[in-house]
């Protein structure tokens, strides 16, 4: 690993850059949908914001004028609407809420889409040695940051949980008590008060779908973000790569800390800097460790993952975050993630980065 140690960043926010949603942003294309080189639209899914970049030159078989855009833009959303009808905790309505509904240890059909990111969440938790892990759920809801706080009357009201309670939680928080028959789209849970919890990997997810579909109308050229992971393809009408910026780990301003070029990758970031709780002279983070069932306390503030696809970047992004320092480094290398740390000191912010990341910064 490489590692560089900063009291302050280097790094400005420059007019033409956008901040989204998340801890990442697109650098250089502020006007990015009345420039005459990108074009492209926003919205909102998912309870956070989206934006999809187009190159003009990139993408001409595409269609490029004002009506084939807002076209394409009811295409995507359309896209994204589905993404959430079934894998949503906050819907009382989408397929994964009926499961956790329900007390049925059966085999349940599910929809091919959603069995498929149920077993990649059942896999990365699995190599995660539960760091990730699928089945989180009811120890979100207990801190009161997931969807099911409202029913614990924790919404709104902020305290760290009684330790008879988060051992409670934790008899069902465990990934092995599901199993995925993903030929037969079948998912089962093996005690009646399992559920899935799929917020650490969906958006991931939702960015692939909307890649796949402009993959699909021959888009060359694009950018998209949900929530603030992001995945590329192409170049910018320049012939430059896609470059994003990693932000600092601030909750009060929003900064650069690092500026990333991609080429036909994903990237993805989790922080314990903009969702937290403070309680008793204490801050508690919204990343819960599914295996103590405590809200994280050590020094990492960020970390970023490069990867493949956006969901493999979520989701390793979410589990090294719950890691801690130390244990991320290690399952970087060890497995070959292209990673960036942020850790935060006395001194300052700590900055660590994989050999594979190291390639990709400005």
């Amino acid at each position: 690993m490489n590692r560089r140690n900063y009291l302050k960043s280097s790094l400005v926010v420059a007019g033409n850059l956008i901040l989204p949603t998340g801890a990442l942003a697109l650098v250089g294309c502020g006007r990015a949908s009345r420039s005459s080189e990108l074009t492209g639209f926003d919205g909102k899914i998912m309870g956070t914001g989206y934006s999809v970049r187009l190159s003009r030159a990139g993408n001409s078989s595409s269609g490029s004028g004002s009506h084939s855009v807002r076209h394409l833009a009811q295409q995507i959303h359309s896209v994204l609407q589905d993404v959430d009808a079934h894998m949503s905790t906050w819907r009382t309505d989408s397929e994964v809420s009926a499961f956790n509904n329900s007390t049925n240890t059966d085999w349940q059909v599910m929809s091919p889409a959603t069995t498929s990111v149920i077993a990649q969440a059942h896999n990365i938790s699995d190599l995660s040695a539960g760091a990730f892990d699928l089945t989180v759920g009811p120890l979100v809801d207990l801190w009161g940051f997931g969807a099911g706080a409202l029913k614990l009357n924790k919404g709104g009201s902020y305290v760290k949980p009684a330790a008879s309670g988060i051992r409670e939680a934790l008899t069902r928080v465990g990934f092995d008590a599901i199993d995925i028959s993903s030929d037969n789209n079948v998912v089962r849970k093996r005690k009646p008060r399992n559920q899935i919890d799929l917020s650490g990997i969906a958006k991931g997810h939702a960015v692939d779908c909307v890649a796949n579909e402009l993959d699909s109308k021959g888009i060359e050229s694009y950018l998209v973000e949900v929530g603030g992971e992001l995945r590329s393809r192409g170049r910018k009408p320049d012939g430059s790569l896609w470059r994003v910026a990693i932000e600092q780990p601030n909750a009060r301003q929003r900064d650069v800390f690092r500026i990333l070029k991609l080429d036909n990758q994903a990237v993805a970031t989790s922080g314990n800097y903009r969702n937290f709780f403070d309680h008793g002279g204490q801050r508690y983070s919204h990343a819960i460790d599914p295996r103590t069932g405590e809200s994280v306390s050590h020094q990492l503030a960020s970390v970023s993952v490069v990867a493949k696809t956006t969901l493999l970047a979520d989701a390793f992004s979410t589990a090294m975050m719950v890691m801690g320092p130390d244990t991320a480094i290690e399952f970087a290398q060890k497995h070959h993630i292209a990673a960036h740390l942020i850790l935060k000191s006395d001194a300052g912010l700590k900055e660590f980065y994989s050999s594979e990341f190291e390639p990709l910064l400005v």
